[in-house]
């Protein structure tokens, strides 16, 4: 196994690691499992017992408040796609930002709800113009309390909770003492919901909604196409939020790291959070997926590991293929992933 020190990593990256796709070249060398080894791999699942009755409790208090879905025209000056800035109530009621982009006189399109990788938020509606331009709408969801990472993905989407214990700076940690309240619990509600929202719309075919994203965009989309029947198909990209026992023991990138400097200093508290954590595993989710699903990994990611991925796909329960990226870090296949994804759905849900 070829490890490099945290120091080492982020000197060639030049900083923390983050979620979002990174710039070519940022990869390193293998350090995971063999190839044919991790086709192979399906490690054993931590489930809690009452987990499926735990998220149908999640929901169905979820659903005690109105969506109140809002769409208000925005002008970005592009004459093929009619671009909303939208609003709908979350967990808890609380509103949720997002852009809503149409083809020109869109009428029963399919929908792909698009969520964002960790740190960043929906930023600007001209980053988003591949779905519309193959004919798609988007949806395309901002992530409670993130988004002030950088100048190129703004985030508009507070997140009112805060814990009530010493947390790391990020999310990992926010409320995960008990998976009541753990920061996941929201986000995962709020995708959910953002899929109703999407089903909603006079412009959308209810029955073609696909659900994508890279990092903590693919867990969320993972967790949301268990959870959600109205989803049709899954497009996740090196998906972050899965197999975390094995991911905090093989890197030391952010954002698992976080995990291990919380326990590092509250090591009393490792029992409650892996328990915490079993409740939104990707692993789990996984092992519900029945819609067909669109993976994607990359062989040289530290952020997240490749048996990470593998470990989500072998146990996706329902139709599903994985495009592997032999010689890339985290940002995975890039732009050639997202075409990819464009022909899959096009044969997927007819269109084109």
């Amino acid at each position: 196994m070829v490890r490099l020190t945290a120091r080492h990593r982020r000197r060639r990256h030049g900083g923390v690691a983050d979620t979002g796709p990174r710039q070519l070249g940022a990869a390193m060398a293998l350090f995971d499992l063999p190839l044919e080894r991790l086709r192979d791999y399906l490690p054993e699942r931590d489930e809690p017992a009452d987990f499926d009755a735990f998220w149908k409790q999640t929901l169905e208090e979820a659903s005690a408040h109105d969506l109140a879905p809002e769409f208000a025209p925005y002008d970005t000056a592009l004459s093929e796609v009619q671009v909303y800035d939208a609003t709908f109530a979350g967990w808890g009621g609380h509103p949720i930002r997002a852009w809503m982009l149409l083809p020109a006189g869109a009428d029963g399109v399919p929908c792909v709800v698009q969520y964002i990788g960790y740190g960043n938020g929906r930023g600007l509606p001209i980053d988003h113009l591949s779905w519309p331009a193959a004919g798609f709408a988007a949806l395309v969801v901002d992530t409670r309390g993130q988004g002030a990472k950088n100048a190129y993905h703004p985030g508009a989407t507070g997140d009112p909770y805060g814990g009530d214990f010493p947390e790391t700076p990020g999310v990992m940690t926010r409320g995960i003492r008990g998976p009541e309240h753990y920061y996941y619990r929201r986000v995962f509600t709020d995708a959910v919901r953002a899929v109703d929202v999407a089903a909603g719309h006079p412009a959308v075919d209810a029955a073609r909604i696909a659900v994508a994203g890279a990092s903590q965009g693919g867990g969320i989309a993972q967790a949301t196409a268990a959870l959600q029947p109205k989803v049709a198909a899954a497009l996740i990209d090196v998906p972050f939020l899965t197999h975390f026992r094995r991911a905090v023991e093989i890197t030391d990138e952010d954002p698992y790291q976080e995990l291990v400097r919380f326990l590092a200093t509250q090591p009393e508290a490792e029992k409650e959070v892996f328990r915490t954590l079993s409740y939104f595993d990707g692993l789990n989710f996984a092992a519900r997926g029945r819609v067909p699903a669109l993976y994607s990994v990359a062989l040289m990611d530290f952020v997240c590991p490749p048996s990470t991925v593998f470990a989500a796909y072998n146990h996706w329960a329902g139709p599903k293929d994985i495009e592997v990226w032999s010689w890339n870090g985290h940002e995975g296949g890039a732009g050639r992933q997202r075409m990819i994804q464009l022909r899959y759905l096009r044969e997927l849900f007819a269109t084109g």
